[in-house]
């Protein structure tokens, strides 16, 4: 039973499977978190996700896993852009911050020379 011999993978016990030794899901699914498996077979179907983890090299699974996990909220909160929405978003956020420390580094320059210029103006004067 995939390392538990107590209780079925999430997978199995979504799909009604008998959880064998070798069950490609059970070491990224556990029974204890059956939202986890359920999400990722709604969106993208255990068929599918099988087929990924096969091809995959063993120790590159767990990333995987989290990877469709990620993507599959990211697909039930925006059913449209899915995780590109929030890419969008978070780059957008981006620009508007660079834009502000531009225009927050600018004022300190200005403000810079007009203390140098102050400083050069008394001195001329004494």
């Amino acid at each position: 039973m995939g390392g538990n011999t107590n209780s079925p993978c999430a997978s199995c016990k979504l799909l009604r499977r008998r959880c064998t030794k070798d069950c490609i899901f059970a070491p990224y699914f556990p029974s204890h978190d059956p939202h986890k498996f359920a999400i990722v077979h709604k969106v993208f179907g255990a068929s599918n996700v099988s087929k990924m983890l096969q091809e995959l090299p063993c120790d590159q699974r767990e990333d995987a896993v989290s990877s469709l996990v990620y993507e599959a909220h990211a697909r039930m909160r925006d059913p449209v852009y899915g995780c590109v929405g929030a890419i969008s978003y978070l780059q957008n956020q981006v620009s508007e911050l660079q834009m502000q420390l531009a225009v927050a580094q600018a004022e300190m320059l200005c403000i810079q020379m007009e203390h140098e210029y102050d400083s050069l103006s008394r001195e001329t004067i004494f």
